[in-house]
């Protein structure tokens, strides 16, 4: 899978000098507006630019999972999920366990970060554990293990911290350029030579132009780091578990889920297996999705009759497509077959078990203190709760803590 690893570098590459020129672009305009430099202003851009690409590539996946509220877990946390993970490690053939981590949030999602396959992790909601029985998790899984082993983690990395950072000074920008035209600010030296105000016009429609393409640039990311990585996890996922069914059931209960993920951004969306900024109503075939349609990919998915192989993936998605070109890279589809297996059975009952797992495990990392009254109910507090007592809603008795 050379190919798509080296890909994904190309493009980490292109990225990195694409919003340093635009960032050289605002230098520009702030420079002549504000300090009649455009020197100046192209410097400080240049700084920032050469700040923001070292903390995307050295601290990019930590400020990522801190946006995401994610909290890392250990394997006496939640056993079965970290035996997912591990198996689809080895299935993948990556010589590292990921970290693992959890979000506190009923909307079912997951994704993966890291620098390269040594510095990764995987996050998945604790909303996504409540719903999916162990085949379907380890389709997601096996879907964010995919990301890792391909880079697909470091081109994400780069791509979120930095359009984060186009965005936000895009917004601080046009604001100054505004406000600064309404009061008769910005660069005095300029408006004192003939034809000074022509600049301050111009250079304020370029901030207004600059105002209105920021947002867009969050939905061209989208489009430059591809569908084609989405069509690829998938694949690998349904190789790693020989079992494409369970990552086409996973997908169809995540997509009937009507929870938006609080901490997801533009920024953010491209990194989650589903994009968790759908909207009620949202045509799931919207050409600023971040994802393909998911009709689609669950049909791609439920076509793989004939074995688990990325060859044949590559069939089903032609057949889904009515022939043409395939999606696999050249040296997927030389691979030897792969039988497909069956399910392992696991009933749809356990659910409340699931959900009782899960809240125990975020009771705990949060580190909530717990305490027993007498009628049995046991009663959770946070760990700065200042009263040593608490009264029990059920029999109204007072416990200590």
């Amino acid at each position: 899978m050379w190919e798509q690893i080296h890909s994904n570098q190309r493009r980490s590459a292109i990225l990195v000098i694409g919003m340093g020129l635009l960032l050289l672009v605002l230098g520009y305009v702030l420079g002549l507006y504000f300090m009649g430099s455009t020197t100046g202003g192209m410097i400080i851009a240049l700084a920032v630019w050469g700040i923001m690409s070292l903390v995307a590539l050295f601290q990019g996946d930590n400020i990522l999972l801190a946006l995401s509220r994610a909290k890392k877990i250990e394997r006496d946390d939640l056993p079965q999920l970290y035996n997912v993970v591990e198996e689809m490690k080895i299935a993948a053939g990556l010589e590292y366990m990921p970290d693992i981590y959890i979000i506190d949030d009923p909307a079912p999602n997951a994704f993966a970060t890291g620098r390269n396959p040594r510095k990764a992790a995987v996050a998945v909601t604790s909303g996504l554990l409540q719903i999916l029985n162990r085949d379907e998790l380890q389709g997601v899984i096996g879907h964010e293990i995919s990301h890792i082993k391909h880079r697909d983690v470091q081109l994400m990395v780069i791509s979120g911290v930095l359009l984060g950072t186009i965005v936000l000074l895009s917004w601080a920008a046009t604001r100054y350029l505004f406000f600064g035209a309404l009061m008769g600010g910005g660069n005095r030296r300029s408006s004192a030579s003939g034809g000074g105000g022509y600049i301050q016009i111009i250079v304020l429609a370029v901030g207004i132009i600059l105002m209105i393409l920021a947002p867009l640039m969050a939905q061209l990311l989208y489009f430059a780091v591809s569908r084609k990585r989405e069509y690829l996890a998938d694949a690998s996922s349904a190789l790693y578990t020989r079992y494409p069914e369970g990552l086409a059931s996973a997908l169809e209960k995540l997509a009937a889920s009507k929870n938006q993920l609080k901490s997801a951004n533009k920024a953010t969306a491209p990194m989650f297996i589903i994009n968790p900024l759908h909207k009620k109503g949202m045509s799931a075939s919207n050409l600023t999705s971040t994802h393909p349609p998911l009709a689609e990919r669950i049909r791609i998915l439920r076509s793989m009759a004939g074995g688990a192989s990325l060859s044949d993936y590559d069939g089903a998605y032609r057949q889904a497509h009515g022939g043409g070109k395939g999606v696999m890279p050249t040296s997927g589809l030389a691979a030897a077959p792969v039988s497909l297996r069956s399910a392992t059975g696991e009933k749809e009952d356990n659910k409340l078990d699931r959900a009782r797992q899960v809240s125990d495990v975020l009771w705990r990392i949060n580190r909530y203190r717990t305490t027993t009254c007498d009628c049995g109910t046991r009663l959770r507090v946070p760990q700065n709760f200042a009263d040593e007592r608490i009264k029990c809603p059920h029999c109204g008795r007072v416990t200590k803590i």
